[in-house]
């Protein structure tokens, strides 16, 4: 018989100096179990009796990562030996404890469904209801966990026939060229361009994601490649709150620039009542398709510049604002919303330039963003409010630190990737509902003072 949370009245205190029993209360009472309580649970009448407290397995997994208990194992010797964490699990005294493979059993059944998903979504909006989540910025990044699956072992290369030398005929070439579209047609979704999710639906995006181990590669702060096999966790943070608004569990080797069209849509149709302003990501997210979709939901980007084999601006500085004759960059004004258009002022070292009358340099330059949305963004490249906004990208890579050190994101030790994600839903849940604890705790706390 599952035990109905509720948040308690009397915890004045900061989550974790709380009695354990008062902190489990404060996380869980922000957690609706039912949809899962709907997979696992017996939808007939006939057949055997239903024996284990699923309601209090289930609040068990997820006390099991506030608690920094690693494997399951561990969990059940826990629930054996100390009958108040059993309790405070929402098992009642007469409750048989359930063994690890009634635990994998139970895993199994919720990581064929997307019953976390919808408990993570009904937790955010009770967050967002109750005040706590009215974010103007998103910040988006991802981090790397390694599988618990064994490596594969490295395939021979397969020596490819050389290709003919020389210009193709016409007739060759027509051939090859409907042979490439052909292939490129036929390639699952994320190894097309990211241009091609743009008007894809986000509940196909979402079914097309690799979830299984793969090699990554990614740069370290000294410029040198590190390498594992596994999986990568894509988050879209609110860079105020610092709730997890959206996330992605993908394969190890899954561009981070292919994940964020599908976290920006989640935002959009999932939490329809966030207006987001700016989305602030790293160089690693600077593609054209993903400032259109900013732009599609009426927000402006802020992601930092790779320049890629491209010449220097002619008439404009690294951060494309114009230049004057004598190559001194117009200062960033102002931003017109109903034009959509960035206004830049002379520069200050005009005002003493013997052409500073001349037809040559204008008082005032305007340029429109829409003219290109990976260049031209409000605020303007290089200003003072776009080194800000930038800044409060740190959000996401602070709850990132927050999931490895503190909510087992990096001790993944289930096998293959359906599992896998269910942990990774289960760390996600675990921190908004923390979160959302800590929230009402500082209510309470300004209210009694």
């Amino acid at each position: 018989m599952p035990i109905i949370r509720q948040e308690s009245l009397f915890d004045m205190q900061v989550l974790y100096d709380l009695e354990p029993t008062h902190r489990f209360n404060s996380i869980l009472s922000g957690i609706d179990i039912y949809p899962i309580l709907n997979v696992v649970t017996k939808k007939s009448r006939f057949g055997p009796p239903q024996t284990l407290n699923y309601a209090a397995m289930i609040y068990s997994l997820i006390v099991r990562i506030t608690e920094r208990i690693p494997f399951i194992k561990d969990l059940v010797k826990r629930l054996e030996s100390d009958l108040r964490f059993k309790v405070d699990c929402g098992f009642l005294v007469s409750d048989e404890i359930p063994s690890e493979a009634s635990y994998s059993r139970m895993i199994t059944l919720v990581s064929e469904s997307d019953a976390l998903e919808i408990v993570q979504e009904c937790t955010l909006l009770m967050a967002m209801s109750e005040g706590f989540i009215s974010d103007e910025i998103v910040a988006i990044d991802a981090t790397h966990v390694e599988a618990r699956d064994c490596a594969p072992q490295k395939k021979e290369a397969v020596e490819k026939e050389p290709k003919k030398r020389g210009r193709k005929k016409k007739e060759e070439r027509e051939q090859w060229l409907a042979e490439k579209a052909e292939e490129e047609a036929s390639l699952p979704l994320y190894e097309k361009k990211i241009a091609d999710q743009l008007d894809i639906l986000l509940s196909e995006l979402r079914a097309s994601v690799p979830i299984h181990p793969e090699w990554g590669v990614k740069k370290n702060s000294e410029g040198k490649n590190v390498f594992w096999f596994g999986f990568k966790i894509h988050l879209a943070v609110g860079a105020e709150s610092q709730y997890i608004l959206q996330s992605l569990f993908s394969s190890g080797n899954l561009n981070d620039g292919k994940a964020a069209i599908l976290l920006l849509k989640g935002i959009q149709e999932r939490l329809a009542s966030l207006k987001i302003a700016y989305a602030t990501m790293d160089a690693g997210y600077d593609y054209a398709p993903i400032y259109e979709q900013v732009y599609r939901m009426g927000a402006q980007s802020v992601i930092a510049y790779n320049k890629k084999n491209e010449p220097e601006p002619i008439g404009f500085d690294r951060h494309f604002a114009p230049t004057c004759v004598r190559e001194h960059s117009y200062r960033y004004d102002s931003f017109d919303k109903k034009h959509e258009t960035l206004k830049y002022t002379r520069p200050s070292e005009c005002a003493d330039c013997p052409l500073a009358h001349d037809s040559l340099c204008q008082k005032v330059y305007k340029k429109k963003i829409t003219d290109d949305l990976r260049k031209y963004t409000a605020p303007a490249r290089g200003s003072l409010k776009w080194k800000q906004l930038y800044k409060a990208r740190s959000a996401v890579e602070r709850v990132n630190a927050y999931l490895k050190g503190y909510f087992l994101l990096n001790q993944i030790y289930h096998r293959t990737g359906k599992k896998a994600k269910l942990h990774v839903d289960l760390v996600q849940l675990a921190y908004n509902a923390s979160k959302l604890a800590i929230d009402r705790l500082k209510v309470l706390q300004t209210i009694a003072a």
